[in-house]
């Protein structure tokens, strides 16, 4: 009998060891090298703590708390709020309608304390309008959860050569195709300089209210420098 209450006490504690280590940790992001980018998938008691311990090694101008599809233990608001209220840089808060529970009550609680901008899809039940509304689908915010550089059908780019009946005339050739073309017909004459220049491509952001959250940011950052 008392090896079986022996297995049983072990077999718990090695659940709640699971249980423990398997708390959700927040993903963080550096976006455009200096707009922290917090993402928490649930809000747990720990969540203050783990900010605490970020380590970061860019200079950042703002943060973006992105609560959509977040809910939470009540537990970690009030240390949060008064970690994100004691922040020198802006915070841009984004919301949508799956913002429930302990991460929409941070949302609502930084709002009103003047510590954030509201940027969503959705109004949270109860409280000040966002500050700015977007409109996306909830499929697409799932999407962009996954990857912020992803193109849509909402977001797709519009073909300017369907808006531009002057386009089809112009010379869209790039300097690789035409560095090309000159080798072909004999003009380089060894010439190192018509060497072609790669230039690293920025992705572009793509998810609506994160993109509009970073273009306040940086703004922000410009209009009124943090204090440090």
């Amino acid at each position: 009998m008392n090896r079986v209450v022996i297995w049983l006490f072990l077999a718990l504690s090695l659940s709640a060891l699971r249980l423990t280590a398997a708390e959700p940790v927040p993903n963080v992001t550096v976006l455009e090298g200096n707009v922290l980018c917090i993402r928490p998938g649930h809000l747990t008691e720990s969540f203050p703590e783990q900010l605490r311990a970020l380590q970061l090694t860019n200079k950042v101008v703002g943060t973006v708390l992105d609560l959509r599809f977040v809910d939470g233990e009540g537990a970690a608001v009030d240390a949060a709020v008064k970690l994100f209220a004691a922040k020198k840089t802006p915070l841009a808060l984004l919301v949508n309608s799956q913002t429930h529970g302990a991460a929409a009550e941070l949302a609502g609680r930084l709002r009103a304390a003047n510590a954030g901008i509201l940027i969503g899809s959705a109004n949270l039940p109860g409280m000040t309008p966002t500050d700015i509304l977007v409109k996306v689908g909830l499929e697409d915010e799932k999407k962009f959860q996954e990857n912020p550089f992803a193109v849509t059908a909402t977001n797709e780019p519009v073909s300017l050569s369907a808006k531009n009946e002057l386009l089809p005339f112009v010379d869209h050739m790039s300097e690789a195709e035409l560095v090309r073309k000159r080798i072909k017909d004999g003009e380089d004459e060894g010439d190192d300089s018509l060497t072609p220049r790669v230039t690293p491509v920025a992705p572009v952001i793509r998810d609506p209210s994160l993109v509009r959250a970073v273009d306040l940011l940086k703004a922000l950052a410009i209009l009124k420098p943090s204090r440090g």
